[in-house]
């Protein structure tokens, strides 16, 4: 058994609830205390589940200084609980079999010219009405597709407006700050149910964007970053890990 020794980095965890971020995957609740540790890995407890995990310290990052809106031990890996572990999350990529290969080229003396027919050389007239002749059914072969496509998707384009410019924002901003820079949002929404994380949506349509707040309690949420109208990140900020928000909001489902 390893030896108990106290760490002077995760003393001021002692006695105080605390969450993983990013969070742990596969683990519902993300509100911790600090049980024991040692110089390889810390052993904490769930107080919403009956449930202890041990975490090794290769994976613990800075602990924030400031408890906004809760203490923050910051991961520098994806973490998920599997099968009574807790381990690394690694994304799969399926990889796509490859094209058969494909005849080898034709030499170049084998392939028909347009000033061959079945093996007959035509005259130069000729030669020019047949040229003509493909051409013109290329040419109504690509506009019959162009008009197929359009009619099928009922001439409904749809262009997607992308943010150029840094929004400003910190993980210290709340939803006055956010007011106070962009003005009162169209739409201010919370996610349902709530978890013990509660999410904020601030949209604004003019500017294509909708702001996240994120927090333990409703009147201490955060700003996390933004996304746009198709719900994908277009602004992050830096977390008490070392990383950024992006992770988080790529995992957000639409509210």
């Amino acid at each position: 058994m390893a030896e108990r020794i106290p760490i002077p980095e995760l003393a001021q965890l002692t006695g105080r609830p605390f969450s993983f971020y990013p969070p742990v995957l596969n683990i519902e609740h993300n509100e911790w205390q600090l049980r024991e540790a040692t110089w390889s890995e810390m052993l904490v407890h769930n107080t919403k589940m009956d449930l202890e995990i041990w975490v090794p310290r290769r994976f613990v990052g800075q602990v924030s200084q400031i408890e906004k809106p809760v203490m923050i031990v910051g991961l520098n890996k994806e973490l998920e609980y599997n099968a009574g572990i807790i381990r690394p999350h690694e994304k799969r990529v399926l990889n796509l079999p490859k094209a058969p290969a494909g005849p080898p080229p034709a030499e170049t003396g084998t392939i028909p010219t347009p000033a061959m027919v079945a093996g007959v050389r035509l005259s130069g007239g000729t030669e020019s009405r047949i040229v003509w002749l493909v051409g013109a059914v290329l040419l109504l072969g690509v506009l019959a597709a162009f008009i197929g496509v359009k009619l099928s998707r009922n001439d409904n384009f749809a262009f997607e407006a992308v943010l150029q410019e840094d929004l400003g924002f910190s993980a210290q901003d709340d939803y006055f700050a956010v007011v106070r820079k962009l003005g009162q949002p169209a739409q201010d929404r919370w996610k349902e149910p709530a978890t013990e994380m509660q999410y904020r949506a601030l949209s604004y349509p003019d500017r294509h964007l909708t702001v996240i707040l994120m927090g333990t309690e409703r009147n201490k949420a955060l700003y996390i970053g933004a996304v746009n109208d198709g719900w994908r990140p277009v602004h992050t900020v830096l977390h008490a890990g070392g990383g950024n928000t992006r992770s988080l909001l790529e995992r957000l489902q639409r509210f």
